[in-house]
């Protein structure tokens, strides 16, 4: 599956906070910034967090397969590998999983690893792997 990357702009309270999540914990590397803005190559993708030092995280939850998930979220689709090591990593630096990785609709259609955290601005992502990509927008 060949893809264009995305741009996402984001809002973050603290830029020092999110250059370590995002590029220490993370591995997104640095691209352009200001006093009020960072890019990071976000998994090929470009991701720029922008500073808003009042944003506070709202969101909701919706049940999916049994669990409370965080609306809005972003992140991405992983090989199963980078996903791996990726729950390690997060693990390994104490963040905590809003929702621990596992394996989503197991059996079905669409199975697929998930897990959620979030960033230290309170932005839910997700980051997903399926054993079959082209389960991705199976229905």
């Amino acid at each position: 599956m060949s893809l264009r990357p995305f741009h996402l702009a984001f809002p973050v309270h603290d830029l020092a906070a999110a250059r370590h999540f995002y590029g220490d914990i993370l591995g997104c590397e640095e691209g352009r910034s200001s006093d009020h803005w960072v890019d990071f190559n976000f998994f090929g993708h470009q991701l720029v967090a922008h500073l808003d030092p009042a944003v506070r995280s709202v969101s909701t939850h919706n049940p999916v397969d049994g669990k409370d998930v965080p609306v809005p979220h972003f992140g991405v689709v992983l090989t199963m590998a980078q996903w791996e090591d990726l729950a390690k990593r997060v693990d390994a630096a104490g963040i905590e999983f809003g929702i621990a990785p596992h394996i989503r609709f197991k059996g079905e259609i669409g199975e697929q690893a998930t897990m959620f955290f979030y960033d230290p601005s309170g932005n839910a992502l997700e980051f997903k792997a399926f054993g079959d990509e082209a389960n991705l927008f199976a229905r």
